[in-house]
């Protein structure tokens, strides 16, 4: 499997605030020119690159002389404004030092969470891509809401990796990778070299969040891995202090921790919905519906038990079983009022009872996907 990695012709590298920023006392200057020629060498191999860059908020901070990370919501957002302005002008001077051009790209989750903007940032990145370009992304602190963050950007880092189909998401961060318990606190702590993304047991072992400049921990990374997963990429946790960890990481080298991907690529449509954070509502399912789905029907609204939520014909909801358990979701199509009407009823019926058929399933097949 590391010699696969190898093989691997598109990564994205995810670096954390702790890397960029040198544990929040300022840009480390060193470290972000030693990724860039290590991209730069990646790059000149054939290989495509996408740098997801966190440390906005944490240069800002350290430029306006903030020892802690603030809570509010404003000062945050005033922190990323600061500090993005330094990040953008640090990573172009030592990319350009090797003849290569980069782009900033922010984004938001309204921005994948919408099919039109979702295909817009896809095709951007992909024309960078070819033009030889690096893509830097970061989530859009400045005008981000809680409702609509992503949350981190590990999170980030694996959505990006599934919006342009990366083989590889390599996860560059202040441990060497993921351990059987905390190093921090237990001395007999053991490196995972390998493992299945989908291991439930590695979120247990993976301890709480990171530190106080960094928005994450462990287990945001070990999460990101299932994302990636569900479209076929590959995940390294690599420790990015270590010399040359980008290219040995890249080139298949024992380092770090390999999270596998075991499924084949989700359809791209599929992929989409997975990958929304944020529902507009959902539907209870009876057990007979449940089975359906797990087979590769559609939804009908006999199946439907219980509508909630206030969403519009077109939005992704989620399939709950009688547990309220996701079981899967889809493009809904029919709004939450015609949901409402037409629920525990034959789709024979759906016309009787809205004045109207406009499909014959609450949501089809080819719109769902499994949780």
């Amino acid at each position: 499997m590391r010699r696969a990695i190898a093989d691997c012709k598109r990564i994205v590298v995810k670096v954390g605030s702790a890397l960029v920023t040198n544990n929040g006392t300022g840009l480390a200057a060193d470290f972000i020119a030693e990724c860039a020629r290590q991209i730069s060498m990646l790059q000149q191999s054939g290989r495509q690159v996408l740098l997801v860059s966190s440390g906005a908020i944490a240069a800002g901070m350290q430029r306006l002389g903030w020892a802690r990370r603030p809570h509010a919501m404003h000062a945050l957002q005033a922190a990323a404004a600061v500090g993005q302005m330094g990040l953008t002008q640090a990573y172009e001077t030592v990319f350009a030092r090797h003849g290569l051009k980069s782009a900033q790209i922010l984004l938001t989750h309204d921005d994948l969470a919408d099919r039109s903007r979702y295909l817009n940032a896809r095709t951007t990145l992909n024309t960078l891509l070819e033009l030889g370009v690096v893509p830097i992304i970061n989530e859009n602190d400045t005008v981000v809401t809680d409702e609509i963050r992503f949350g981190d950007n590990d999170t980030l880092g694996a959505l990006v990796a599934n919006l342009v189909e990366a083989e590889a998401l390599i996860i560059l961060t202040d441990q060497k990778g993921l351990y059987s318990a905390d190093p921090r606190q237990d001395p007999n702590a053991t490196l995972i070299a390998e493992g299945d993304a989908e291991n439930r047991h590695f979120e247990t072992i993976a301890g709480g969040a990171g530190s106080g400049i960094s928005k994450g921990g462990m287990i945001t990374k070990i999460r990101a891995a299932q994302r990636a997963a569900r479209s076929g990429a590959h995940t390294l946790i690599v420790g990015g202090r270590e010399p040359g960890a980008l290219i040995r990481a890249a080139n298949g080298d024992e380092i770090g921790t390999l999270l596998r991907a075991n499924k084949s690529p989700l359809a791209a449509r599929k992929q989409w919905l997975a990958d929304h954070l944020r529902l507009a509502g959902a539907v209870s399912i009876d057990a007979g519906a449940v089975d359906a789905l797990r087979n590769g029907k559609s939804l009908l609204p006999i199946g439907v038990r219980a509508v909630d939520g206030d969403f519009e014909r077109g939005s992704v909801i989620a399939c709950l079983d009688g547990e309220g358990r996701e079981v899967a979701r889809g493009l809904a199509n029919y709004s939450a009022a015609e949901a409402r009407k037409i629920a525990g009823s034959p789709s024979a019926e759906i016309e009787a009872l809205l004045g109207y058929m406009d499909e014959s399933e609450l949501i089809h097949r080819d719109n769902l996907v499994l949780a």
